[in-house]
């Protein structure tokens, strides 16, 4: 398995993204990392979570395209509205 830290963020999917950043917190929040390796954890941290919203938003966009092609509404709906 690849070094999560050594792998580009471009090329995680969002699920590695989530399980790197994940780290990333957690070893931030032990407060035993060096001041200058904490600075380079936050930007990787930082680098991860716009990759994270990015996928999340290429995921929705493609449900708006099914949902549309299906002759529903744009927009989200409500879990209770399903």
């Amino acid at each position: 398995m690849t070094d999560k830290t050594e792998t580009p963020v471009s090329a995680m999917s969002f699920e590695e993204a989530m399980s790197a950043l994940e780290q990333v917190v957690t070893s931030l929040e032990r407060g035993e990392v060096p001041l200058e390796a904490s600075i380079a954890l936050y930007e990787r941290g930082a680098a991860l979570r716009a990759h994270c919203a990015t996928k999340l938003r290429q995921a929705e966009d493609k449900v708006e395209m099914i949902r549309a092609k299906d002759g529903a509404a744009i927009g989200t709906t409500p879990a209770e509205g399903m």
